[in-house]
């Protein structure tokens, strides 16, 4: 059967075949490092380290020059399997049944990283004289992990090599339903607070020896939990803070615990900055604090403002690819989660598109072969489109 797929469908499921769980490498980089060498990409592995992070190796191609220098972005690192007994074809198997490529990663996002890889070398292959520009690959191993050994040291490390990049396509997967039904054309800022409260361990019997750190922390939590931040724009949503865990890390029922812990993650649009965020949120916090609480917050340094991209001949040129292949007017969204185009979007201008989302990082994640091959034929015509004199 390996005979009868497609080039992006045979490299899907290679990269699949490689256990790549953030920060484990797999063996994915090494068959995007062979295969772009062979079709001519100049291609550099880097390794990158941080304190209390794991080192991360990440993969940079580039071929041609000149303008305009167009790169596509992606990760090979997946998320964990989970339950793999529960999963009806080995999750690293590349299985393929029903029309269907199944595997860790076959929609978030080594199906992307294959139709790119496949549309570029098709593209330089019908240029034997020459590419009119330059095209690059930003990939990572660390996505999905803390996000700072990854793109951002990448991308910085890219710079100084003298690369200067005029726009990009993440191969995310971003259709809620079916190929084409739309590009992420920006994102909501990501801002995550720990709120720390402390009191004194006693006896459930007697309290008035102790200082319970519970119901203070539940004034807290009331008091963000409950407001509502804003109506949102006609860009982006409403934001929204959702607490996503709370802690006294005590396993005995008749003990007041010293200490409860509690974490909240905030998705915020472009009325808000990480800084004006921070010190409302703050300020909501401090005004509901009951007197004397001895209490803290202490917001992740990897917060992200949120961005819109306005590069309307990248949009278009996008937009018209997918209309030719799929026949579907693909919507300009700003919904989700948060991708490495956080990151580039301060280098150049980036949209996101890839395949469709609806089973990534669930068990049994799989992906229409069909789409694949489409999403390879919609990257091959938006090059042929953009690289036009």
């Amino acid at each position: 059967m390996t005979d009868t797929l497609s080039p992006a469908v045979q490299i899907c499921r290679d990269l699949i075949r490689c256990p790549s769980v953030t920060p484990t490498e797999g063996g994915a980089l090494t068959i995007l490092e062979k295969l772009l060498a062979g079709a001519g990409f100049d291609v550099s592995r880097v390794m990158f380290s941080d304190e209390n992070t794991p080192d991360i190796e990440n993969l940079f191609a580039t071929i041609g020059s000149g303008n305009p220098h167009f790169v596509f972005a992606g990760h090979t690192d997946v998320v964990p399997v989970g339950e793999e007994a529960a999963w009806t074809h080995g999750p690293f198997d590349g299985t393929i049944a029903d029309g269907m490529l199944h595997g860790r990663g076959a929609a978030d996002m080594k199906g992307g990283v294959a139709a790119f890889a496949a549309a570029s070398i098709d593209y330089v292959n019908a240029h034997p004289d020459g590419i009119p520009g330059q095209i690059s690959f930003l990939i990572t191993g660390d996505e999905e992990g803390p996000a700072i050994n990854g793109t951002v040291k990448l991308l910085e490390w890219a710079k100084e090599q003298g690369h200067v990049f005029d726009a990009c396509i993440v191969g995310e997967p971003t259709n809620p339903e079916a190929l084409g039904d739309a590009i992420k054309v920006g994102r909501r800022g990501s801002l995550t607070g720990t709120l720390n409260v402390n009191g004194t361990q006693g006896h459930v019997a007697y309290q008035h020896l102790a200082d319970n750190p519970v119901p203070g922390m539940l004034k807290l939590l009331s008091a963000v939990a409950e407001v509502r931040l804003d109506k949102g724009n006609e860009r982006f949503q409403p934001s929204n803070l959702e607490i996503t865990t709370v802690d006294a890390g005590n396993t005995a029922t008749n003990v007041i615990p010293a200490h409860v812990m509690a974490k909240f993650n905030i998705r915020f649009n472009d009325q808000w900055s990480v800084s004006s965020l921070s010190k409302h949120v703050t300020k909501l916090l401090s005004d509901a604090a009951p007197e004397g609480l001895d209490w803290s917050i202490e917001f992740a340094r990897e917060a992200t403002d949120s961005f819109l991209t306005h590069d309307e001949a990248l949009i278009r040129t996008l937009s018209s690819s997918i209309r030719a292949v799929t026949g579907n007017t693909p919507a300009l969204s700003t919904s989700g989660g948060t991708s490495d185009a956080r990151f580039i979007r301060k280098y150049c201008a980036v949209v996101e598109f890839g395949l469709v989302g609806q089973t990534m990082h669930k068990v049994d994640e799989h992906v229409a072969v069909a789409d694949i091959e489409q999403l390879a034929d919609i990257y091959l015509r938006f090059l042929q489109d953009y690289f036009q004199p």
